[in-house]
């Protein structure tokens, strides 16, 4: 077999209809338009979804759900795919380079899923409790920076001005 001597398969292919172009054609006259209305016409389209005026089914059926722009920020690693990996000491970068997570990914999260035997050093990466029960099971360890803990300020609430305090007394006295 060789590129030059490759054709489709028998009858897979045929001409494309050539409409409007005699009555022996078969798609003749009204070139498969049929007679009259909207779609006969030139330029006799609406568009899609559109249902005369009536409310589309797209706009009566409620909204639900949403898409998460930060979704693929976070990727999920099972143990079983660090036990494939062959370094010892684990980062995003080595889960990256071993085809694990992907490149847009911006941390990691190792989920309990298959079996870790070997003995691992996870840095800077998430685990769930399964997963660190199993890793530290396997004499593995997992070092993770803490975040550090920023304080809410407490906004004062301003006190009422002495002089706004006294005037509804005054007012009171002068009625009486």
């Amino acid at each position: 077999m060789k590129l030059n001597t490759l054709k489709p398969a028998p009858g897979s292919k045929s001409d494309r209809h050539r409409v409007g172009r005699g009555v022996g054609s078969g798609w003749g006259k009204t070139a498969g338009r049929g007679h009259k209305g909207q779609r006969a016409r030139s330029g006799g389209f609406h568009k899609v979804g559109f249902e005369g005026g009536q409310m589309p089914l797209h706009r009566r059926l409620p909204k639900r759900g949403f898409h998460s722009p930060t979704r693929e920020d976070i990727a999920e690693v099972r143990t079983s795919e660090l036990q494939s990996i062959s370094a010892s000491e684990i980062d995003l970068a080595a889960l990256q380079d071993a085809g694990i997570v992907s490149r847009k990914a911006l941390a990691a999260k190792v989920i309990l899923s298959g079996k870790l035997d070997r003995k691992l050093a996870l840095k800077e990466i998430q685990v769930s409790k399964g997963a660190r029960a199993m890793i530290e099971a396997a004499g593995g360890s997992i070092q993770l920076t803490e975040k550090p803990k920023v304080e809410k300020k407490v906004k004062e609430k301003k006190a009422k001005k002495p002089e706004q305090a006294e005037q509804p007394a005054e007012k009171d006295a002068k009625k009486s």
